[in-house]
Formats: C-alpha cells, sequence, structure tokens
C-alpha cells in the first residue's frame, strides 16, 4: 500500500472511527440499552411515531448524552492543547499543563469545594484559578531580562509546585469525612458529575480557544523552523506564541473545571497523531482533536463499564497512557529531530 493510499485510510478513520464510538456510548453502563433504542430515541424529536421507552430516553438525553459530549470536548481540548505546545515549544515531552494550568485549576476547585461545595462555584473557581496561573508563569518569565522559552518553561513549573502545595494544604485542612473525600475524588478526574449546565459554561472558552490554535496552525509550522527564519517571513514570534498559550490555557482551563485532572492525554495522544499525519500542524492539530475525543471516550466507557464501581478516569488514562507512552519512546520518530 503505497503512502497516499495510507493517508487516505488514515483520515476516513479519523474522521469516521469517533462518530462510530459516539453512538456505541450510548449503549454503554450499567442500564444496557439496545442499537434500536439508542437509534429509536434519538430520531424520535425527528419522528415523534417512533415508540420509545422514557426511561431510555431519560437516560440517553439527561445522563449519557452530557457525559458523551463531555469526554469528547475534554479530549479533544487536552489533545489540542498538547500538540500546540509541543509545537511552539519544540519538545515532544510537553504537554497541556505545561505552564501549571491543571494545578492551578485543581487549587481552584478544591478551594471551591473547601468554602462552598456547590458545583456551579467549583467549575467557575477551577477555570479562573487556571487562568491565574498561566498569566503567573507567564508575568514572571517576562520579568527576566534574559527570559525566553526556557525560563517560561521553569516558570510554569515553579507556579505548578505552588500551586500543588497549596491542594496539599487545603486537603489538610479539609473535613476528612465530608469535604476531603470529594476533593481527592474531584483531583483523580471523572465525568459523571457532567450536565448540560456545566457544557454551557465552557462553550464559549472551548470555541475561542479552538478558533485561535485552528487559525494558527500554519503560524505553528513557521515557528518550529525557528525565531529567526519565522521573524524573516514577516511574523513576530513572541505575539503568535502568546496567542497560542491564551489558546491552549482556555482549552486546558475550561477542560480541567468540568473534568478534574486527567494526565497524559495532551502528552501521547499528539505523537499518536504525529505517527498517523505526520508533523505538519495543519493536519496535525485536526488529528489530534479526533484522535484524543476518541481516546477519552474509550476511556470513559471503560470506567463505567469494567466494574461495577466507577473507575476514575484521571487512574485509567495513567494506567492506559503509561504503556502507550513507553510503547511510542521505544519506536521514536526521525520526523521530530
Amino acid at each position: 500500500m503505497d503512502k497516499e493510499s495510507k493517508e487516505i485510510i488514515s483520515i476516513i478513520l479519523l474522521i469516521f472511527f469517533p462518530i462510530i464510538l459516539f453512538f456505541a456510548s450510548f449503549m454503554i453502563g450499567r442500564y444496557p440499552i439496545s442499537p434500536i433504542d439508542v437509534i429509536n430515541t434519538i430520531l424520535c424529536p425527528i419522528f415523534p411515531q417512533l415508540e420509545v421507552n422514557s426511561t431510555v430516553t431519560t437516560i440517553v438525553f439527561e445522563i449519557r448524552l452530557p457525559r458523551i459530549i463531555g469526554a469528547i470536548v475534554v479530549g479533544a481540548c487536552l489533545a489540542v492543547s498538547g500538540a500546540a505546545f509541543q509545537s511552539i515549544f519544540k519538545n515532544p515531552l510537553v504537554s497541556s499543563d505545561l505552564l501549571g494550568v491543571s494545578n492551578g485549576a485543581g487549587f481552584g476547585a478544591a478551594l471551591g469545594i473547601l468554602l462552598s461545595g456547590a458545583n456551579i462555584i467549583t467549575q467557575i473557581f477551577a477555570f479562573i484559578f487556571g487562568l491565574i496561573s498561566v498569566a503567573a508563569t507567564y508575568l514572571i518569565s517576562k520579568s527576566y531580562k534574559a527570559g525566553g522559552i526556557l525560563v517560561l518553561v521553569l516558570s510554569g513549573v515553579a507556579i505548578s509546585a505552588f500551586f500543588n502545595s497549596l491542594i496539599s494544604a487545603i486537603k489538610f485542612i479539609a473535613d476528612p469525612d465530608d469535604k476531603l473525600p470529594e476533593i481527592v475524588y474531584w483531583l483523580m478526574g471523572s465525568l459523571a458529575s457532567i450536565n448540560t449546565d456545566k457544557l454551557f459554561m465552557i462553550a464559549i472558552p472551548v470555541i475561542i480557544g479552538l478558533i485561535i490554535l485552528l487559525a494558527l496552525r500554519w503560524h505553528m509550522n513557521l515557528l518550529a523552523m525557528g525565531d529567526e527564519e519565522a521573524q524573516s517571513l514577516g511574523l513576530n514570534p513572541s505575539r503568535v506564541r502568546l496567542l497560542i498559550i491564551a489558546g491552549c490555557t482556555l482549552l486546558t482551563s475550561a477542560a480541567v473545571s468540568i473534568s478534574g485532572i486527567v494526565g497524559w492525554i495532551g502528552l501521547i495522544i499528539p505523537h499518536m497523531s504525529r505517527m498517523i499525519v505526520g508533523p505538519d500542524n495543519r493536519v496535525l492539530l485536526p488529528a489530534s482533536l479526533s484522535l484524543g475525543a476518541s481516546f477519552l471516550l474509550l476511556i470513559d466507557n471503560i470506567s463505567r463499564a469494567v466494574i461495577a464501581i466507577e473507575i476514575p478516569i484521571g487512574i485509567l488514562t495513567a494506567i492506559i497512557g503509561v504503556p502507550i507512552f513507553l510503547y511510542l519512546l521505544k519506536r521514536g520518530y526521525s520526523e521530530w529531530s
């Protein structure tokens, strides 16, 4: 099979696999639903004459649909952010939480749970502190005259460690019978509490972030050539890099605010996408979006179906993600060098 045929097959799979997985996810759970019931329930608003079960309708539209959409959104956001960060920092070990956004959002959520416990407060606090962590990272890096990408990354490591210590402090003072289990469960990552209200709250940041990154994916190719080369082609590297960081921050903060901390997606999915479509960001970012959405949807289905007790998705992404990453590391790529 020639290279062109492989690329066509890969693109077809990246388009149709998430769609197939989307419909299959409605059937999986503690209450199994047949394919015919799923199809009839989804088509019922268009064709009222179809016979549907009220219980199945409630499960499909009020429980599983928001969760499935949430898994797609979170997986896509983390994967696209990871791919963008790996591109602009020219480092294959970079992930979507590079600049401290995950730990910042984690602290915000823990603080929201400690002070209130209301889902809306927790989500708002997580989103705001995710943005604050990246803003602090950027401002600290700019305070050094001899700054640059290295200082920015090191500032992110410091801010991430700072917020991680604050999370530990909150867990230490939280009520061990009430607040602490809720904080720990949130930090492990879960899609169980996602509803339409939470999805609507993150819709605007997600749309803005995706528009920024997808519109600038051509510029990412120029940045990969080096700042001097990009400047010679009329690009302002600092400004473009800042816009990309802002887009990644919006996506990651929005994702973490509804799912908790979910690791490894922003690291391994860009690598897998690069193996399929190559390093060109014009196709790499859309491929990462598709593969990230499919991966987390698959992980969430496993968490709901394997045992009676739902497994936090953060645990599963680590268990499955580590072997995948080691496999990718063993194979390596010549195109990244």
